[in-house]
């Protein structure tokens, strides 16, 4: 009598120590082992994957999976692009990569999005455009061909990220926007139907007269969780909270679509082992969770 083997999952952090919060998530997404490597730099990568694809027949890989993590997004992304490059013929199994939970924020942050506004030629700013949740989001939204405005200090990083994100995406539009001054923030929100701010940590990057004062605005979003917050006036924990005609979303009111996100992906890894699930396999699967 056969029998299923295992659900093994190989955790790679690029950090001196695996993510707890990544561990934990996996456990309790349904896994059985949960395998942590710490302080993984690329050139260590193509053993680790050697010994998830050659312990199981081809036939028992989809229960073998790699999930990419840590706190470094630009080192997840080196390390995804290790694992995937080691993969030949059907000698791979399924990757997610969320590193700082980047993928799972973003997607769930434009998929709130699109429960109050058309996001198809929508007009959007995305504050903090250049940083690594910025630029998903960017990315995701311009994929559903929403016109994006790149915020950031510094043009010259804003205008790396458009001219990115252009060439990449068919018929994107995405424009550079500097934003360093409460009136330069105010003028990128001329137009302005949907504010997603996406900056680091305990820095306001918009305050409460300047969103309140774009009269097209329908929906912002505030993915800091630390006070102060980016969007001045907009609550951790609102959900679809109408403030003064805009739905008011915070990082906890976010963090429950992304959390099921996340644990969804998790799961999936299993069903195949040929998935790589980066932003725009995340943003598809968030559809289906609901």
């Amino acid at each position: 009598m056969d029998h299923q083997k295992p659900k093994v999952l190989i955790q790679l952090d690029p950090d001196a120590q695996a993510s707890v919060f990544d561990s934990v998530v996996a456990v309790d997404s349904g896994i059985d082992h949960l395998l942590r490597h710490q302080a993984v730099d690329p050139s260590q990568v193509k053993d680790l994957v050697y010994g998830a694809i050659f312990t199981r027949g081809p036939q028992d890989l989809r229960n073998t999976a790699i999930f990419v993590g840590g706190s470094d997004v630009p080192a997840g992304e080196a390390l995804l692009r290790q694992v995937t490059e080691t993969f030949f013929g059907p000698m791979r199994v399924s990757v997610l990569m969320d590193s700082n939970g980047a993928n799972t924020t973003a997607a769930a942050a434009v998929l709130a999005a699109e429960t109050h506004i058309q996001l198809s030629r929508v007009n959007s700013l995305v504050l903090a455009g250049t940083g690594p949740v910025g630029m998903r989001v960017a990315r995701l939204l311009a994929r559903q061909q929403a016109v994006v405005r790149v915020g950031s200090r510094s043009q010259a990083r804003a205008e790396s990220v458009c001219a990115e994100l252009n060439e990449r995406i068919d018929g994107a539009s995405v424009m550079p926007c500097v934003v360093g001054t409460n009136e330069e923030v105010r003028n990128a929100l001329d137009g302005v139907e949907l504010l997603v701010s996406a900056g680091t940590t305990g820095v306001e990057l918009v305050n409460e007269n300047a969103w309140q004062g774009a009269t097209q605005l329908k929906v912002a979003i505030d993915l800091n969780a630390v006070p102060p917050l980016g969007i001045a006036g907009v609550e951790v924990a609102d959900k679809s909270v109408e403030r003064r005609g805009v739905h008011c979303y915070g990082a906890i009111g976010i963090g429950g679509k992304k959390m099921k996100i996340h644990k969804a992906a998790v799961r999936k890894l299993f069903e195949a082992n040929d998935q790589v699930l980066d932003a725009e396999e995340i943003y598809a699967l968030g559809r289906e969770v609901g």
